[in-house]
């Protein structure tokens, strides 16, 4: 099995670390304080950390140097829009990616299937029913980003307690919630009762330097193990 869907077979959340910038101190910071796995970004424009990433040329230098040196799996987000996508998806599988990272509505359809792991996202946009379909069309892994971009940083509610488990309960594939709220080490056991699989951090909550990832990785690795 491929290793990082091997991750939410043997641990109970798993912890990514989405860095806010491909740099390869901040990957070396986030495996040395326990994430289990790190994704990093092309052809995007992030929201939360207000980074840039460029084309897969220009980024593959660093790319290439962390993937060289990871400590554990390592995810690509292909772009942030079908068009972005589309320039660099089919190069992007010559890396040894252990998955890819994408929008569902973002991911042209000729690129689904094309052997990488694939972890899709949806938004607050999408449907129950929608949602339900996403592992039979090509998902390994979903990401429910569904917290609105205004809303991004403010504390995780009840409510979105009750979001994340009625996605957990109706599809069969790990779920993985992203830091979209400033989620604290305190709301761990919650999300794990909700039934997701899997906690991905990143600048919301860490910041985008490596003592600050380090510390927050450190932080979220010290409560799900206390779980």
């Amino acid at each position: 099995m491929n290793d990082y869907l091997q991750l939410f077979e043997t641990r109970k959340l798993v912890l990514i670390m989405s860095l806010p910038c491909n740099e390869p101190a901040l990957c070396r910071a986030a495996f040395d304080a326990g994430a289990d796995a790190v994704k990093v970004h092309i052809n995007v424009e992030h929201r939360a950390s207000g980074t840039h990433f460029g084309r897969l040329a220009q980024e593959c230098p660093a790319l290439e140097t962390m993937l060289e040196h990871r400590r554990g799996p390592m995810g690509l987000v292909l772009g942030g829009s079908p068009e972005a996508v589309a320039l660099d998806a089919l190069e992007a599988r010559n890396l040894p990616f252990a998955f890819h990272s994408v929008y569902a509505h973002h991911m042209p359809a000729w690129a689904v299937g094309g052997g990488v792991p694939l972890m899709a996202a949806c938004d607050g946009s999408y449907s129950l029913d929608e949602i339900r379909e996403m592992p039979a069309c090509g998902t390994d892994v979903l990401e429910a980003s569904v917290i609105p971009g205004t809303e991004y940083g403010q504390p995780l509610s009840m409510r979105d307690l009750l979001k994340y488990q009625l996605i957990a309960k109706n599809v069969s594939v790990p779920v993985v919630v992203p830091t979209q709220r400033a989620i604290r080490t305190e709301d761990v056991a919650a999300l794990v009762r909700t039934g997701v699989r899997g906690l991905m951090i990143g600048a919301v909550v860490t910041g985008r330097e490596a003592s600050t990832i380090a510390r927050a990785v450190e932080a979220f690795r010290k409560a799900i193990d206390e779980v």
